[in-house]
């Protein structure tokens, strides 16, 4: 789990000549126009991009995001998600921005509302949507709310604020739900974002941790308030989350069976069945969040080289990418940052390394955008203890996907279901399967017809 005067005159009396409702500044003093986007990518569609603004660039700031949306865009992102921007608290604190102490302002180390907006215009320039992280169970410990409203945190039997409990999230206080004027505020400080700032929705971080009620209260609302279809992640694993109106939420079992495969040298059968068995869990209609890492894993556990080695961070992804859910790329995987990313401090990545990798993403994910079979086909498993094998097919279009999931070459038995012509969807080069065939160490094929 775990931020010019004469032509505004000018658009402002042109939009009203046309009878149109002109575009207005946000508020609380920002001066930058938001602009108007409603252009929100279908879940089939969706591909999102984590963005730790702390490592993103070596300033750390809105504008160092800004300055790499064309590299957002070549890796077939188009919903960006921001990790928490608020103002982070200092008592107790271990700069966590999971550590919110206002809700309704940017945190200096960022930039300013401005210049999120900016960003934000810029991003819905291209059709890339963004969404905030939004801390919502906690506070931190010199937030406003605490001296001012303790009657909405939750307390002890001795009358004691708490961190959450069952965690070492000591930095923060927990809030308490049964407060209708804690719930009512904290549905006003999201809604702010979306008028103030034009975002296009939220991740909400450790959602099970809240009740459903409020989750149903609060998507309830801020849906009919709003002219997009907003989006909602759920940083949860429960039906509930679906149940409230979340269209996603996370494939944590997906991403140990995955990082298992890689590094452990568990079958490769198991990322098939954990596939089946995530989607047989859910409502139809719902979507798992499929990643190989994100913050939380690069900060606490291990690096994608760790993992999956440089190369089967590459093959990894594509597994990932195809097989189904929403993909996720987190900053610094799509050049196989081989060590950890603390975001509890400015961290930047080394853009220039594993440039290999990089273009491998990047034509993955362009092959990908082109492929509606990837984005709505059902999925054929052929796979065997060390390749994995599927075909994803609709009424237009077969697709298929061999990766080898080891460091060492593997041959398979082509079968039969899938032998005959097909065409690279990376090279465009005609494809002939039949009989044998010996995969190199991480080697991936992706094909169609």
């Amino acid at each position: 789990m775990r931020y010019l005067f004469l032509l505004l005159i000018t658009i402002l009396t042109s939009c009203q000549d046309d009878g149109l409702t002109p575009p207005k500044p946000s508020g609380s003093g920002a001066t930058v126009i938001v602009e108007s986007f409603t252009n929100i990518p279908s879940m089939e569609e969706m591909v999102v991009y984590q963005v730790n603004m702390r490592a993103m660039s070596t300033v750390g700031t809105f504008k160092g995001v800004q300055g790499r949306l064309d590299n957002i865009e070549e890796m077939g992102a188009n919903v960006i998600w921001l990790m928490p921007i608020f103002p982070v608290g200092i008592e107790k604190g271990i700069n966590s921005p999971y550590a919110p102490k206002d809700y309704v302002a940017v945190g200096s180390e960022y930039g300013t509302l401005d210049d999120l907006i900016r960003l934000v215009n810029d991003a819905h320039s291209r059709d890339i949507a963004v969404i905030l992280d939004w801390v919502g169970n906690h506070t931190s410990w010199d937030h406003d709310w605490v001296t001012n409203h303790p009657d909405w945190y939750a307390k002890d039997s001795n009358g004691n604020m708490i961190p959450p409990p069952g965690t070492n999230w000591t930095d923060v206080v927990e809030l308490d739900f049964t407060n209708a004027d804690l719930r009512a505020e904290m549905i006003s400080s999201m809604q702010f974002w979306l008028d103030d700032a034009g975002i296009d929705g939220f991740r909400c971080d450790a959602a099970d941790f809240l009740p459903t009620s409020f989750w149903t209260q609060a998507l309830n609302e801020l849906n009919a308030s709003s002219d997009k279809d907003l989006i909602w992640l759920a940083e949860g694993g429960e039906t509930s989350n679906f149940t409230a109106g979340f269209e996603m939420n996370y494939a944590w079992n997906f991403n140990s069976a995955i990082r298992n495969v890689f590094s452990e040298g568990s079958s490769a059968l198991s990322i098939i069945n954990t596939h089946n068995q995530e989607y047989a869990s859910i409502p139809s209609g719902g979507e798992k969040l499929r990643y190989i890492t994100n913050h939380d894993v690069y900060a606490w556990e291990s690096s994608v080289v760790d993992d999956f080695g440089t190369q089967g961070s590459l093959t990894a992804f594509v597994i990932t990418a195809y097989l189904g859910g929403v993909p996720l790329i987190y900053d610094g995987q799509e050049v196989a940052r081989p060590n950890t990313i603390n975001f509890l401090i400015n961290d930047p990545i080394d853009w220039s390394q594993n440039a290999s990798i990089y273009n491998g993403y990047a034509e993955v994910m362009s092959a990908r955008k082109e492929l509606s079979a990837v984005q709505n086909g059902d999925m054929t498993s052929y796979s065997t203890t060390d390749v994995v094998i599927f075909t994803r097919s609709n009424s237009q279009q077969e697709v298929l996907v061999i990766a080898n999931v080891r460091a060492n070459q593997e041959g398979i038995t082509i079968p039969t279901e899938v032998a005959g012509d097909w065409t690279s969807a990376i090279s465009n080069e005609s494809v002939n399967l039949s009989g044998e065939l010996t995969l190199d160490s991480y080697e991936y094929l992706i094909l169609k017809r």
